[in-house]
């Protein structure tokens, strides 16, 4: 079955990035690869039921180094809000010597990697490969994070005329600009210092962008498709939520989630309750709330509480998605490029009103519509 490698995992410390990567970890144990993954020890209690190779993939915890600026206990991007990820980058930093002495002691071939712009250089001086393997968007990475690109603005060849900034990306890349400079810096330095460049992506979706990024930077880009986990039947989807769910008719209800790095402002996030609310559909908003502020308007608990549900916590995405009742996901790679969906009408600053939001997402659930 060919040679058989051992190679280092060590991603970015957030669920968005370790969970793919342990997806993809348990398809190289599979076909009998060794895999040593290091994260931090509190994310260690959260990934070992995803594990489904325990023999074959070891968790390595590492210990989180205190960092000015950072809460203490934080190991994690979930646990502090996006102001202070720059923290936990350095601290992540911070662990260079921990991932090295791993490495003279467990001598593996490969280490797979994504913010860490530094595992070239040290994987190098111990004669080890190295691969940056991205989890998102082989689009961002053609867009902004090509040689000598420039944040936000397309590179000359780029493939696409579809897939681009608007004004209120613009705007929302003005509003995080130090929060992109610092990633686009690693993220840029570790594509132009890795051995191979890896993307959880498929040909026929992303294809031309992979094929852009290879002649960008000159290397092998290698595509691993989605990487979607088999589905855990000894986990379901807790009894509350599969409950709830199953009092709606097939295709019927919204699922909005945002991701756990994305808080909206008050008046952003209420807009989009009562967008939602305005499509007189069931729905489930998994979104983080503004801190220190009153989440929803007055009554709207009491006017939707029979049909929607708002939550600030982890949720089993997954099994949402699949349960029969779900007929809509908010997405945005589909919009522009394979014109799958419905795009949600923004002005220049990216601010969206209910009533925009309520008519896209009408058009998409209404049996009557042509879309």
């Amino acid at each position: 079955m060919g040679q058989k490698i051992h190679a280092f995992m060590f991603p970015w410390f957030a669920f968005g990035h370790m969970t793919p990567y342990l997806h993809l970890a348990n398809k190289l144990a599979e076909k009998g690869h060794r895999v040593t993954f290091l994260l931090p020890k509190k994310a260690q209690k959260q990934l070992e039921d995803q594990n489904l190779f325990p023999h074959g993939i070891v968790f390595h915890p590492l210990t989180i180094p205190h960092v000015d600026g950072l809460p203490s206990g934080a190991e994690t991007a979930s646990d502090i809000p996006i102001s202070l990820v720059k923290f936990l980058s350095i601290a992540m930093d911070l662990t260079r010597d921990q991932v090295e002495a791993a490495i003279l002691s467990l001598r593996p071939d490969l280490i797979l990697f994504d913010l860490a712009h530094w595992v070239p250089e040290m994987a190098k001086a111990h004669k080890v490969k190295s691969m940056l393997y991205n989890v998102v968007s082989a689009t961002s990475i053609a867009h902004d994070l090509v040689p000598g690109g420039e944040l936000g603005v397309p590179p000359p060849g780029y493939p696409s005329s579809k897939a681009l900034y608007r004004k209120h990306d613009a705007h929302a890349l003005l509003t995080f600009s130090g929060f992109y400079k610092r990633f686009y810096h690693r993220l840029t330095t570790g594509l132009m210092n890795s051995d191979f460049i890896s993307i959880r992506k498929c040909e026929e979706i992303e294809g031309k962008f992979c094929d852009y990024i290879e002649r960008q930077y000159q290397k092998k880009v290698l595509l691993t498709g989605p990487m979607l986990p088999e589905p855990d039947k000894s986990k379901p989807l807790e009894d509350r939520w599969s409950h709830w769910l199953n009092g709606f008719g097939q295709g019927s209800a919204v699922f909005c989630a945002l991701g756990s790095q994305i808080t909206l402002e008050k008046d952003q996030f209420q807009e989009l309750c009562l967008g939602i609310e305005l499509t007189c559909l069931p729905f489930f908003l998994a979104v983080t709330p503004p801190k220190g502020a009153k989440t929803t308007q007055e009554g709207f608990k009491e006017r939707v509480k029979d049909r929607g549900v708002v939550w600030g916590e982890w949720v089993q995405q997954p099994l949402i998605l699949a349960h029969p009742s779900v007929g809509f996901l908010n997405t945005r790679l589909m919009t522009e490029e394979l014109e799958d969906s419905v795009e949600v009408e923004r002005v220049e600053t990216g601010w969206f009103s209910k009533e925009s939001l309520s008519v896209a997402i009408t058009s998409v659930m209404d049996q009557d519509s042509e879309i």
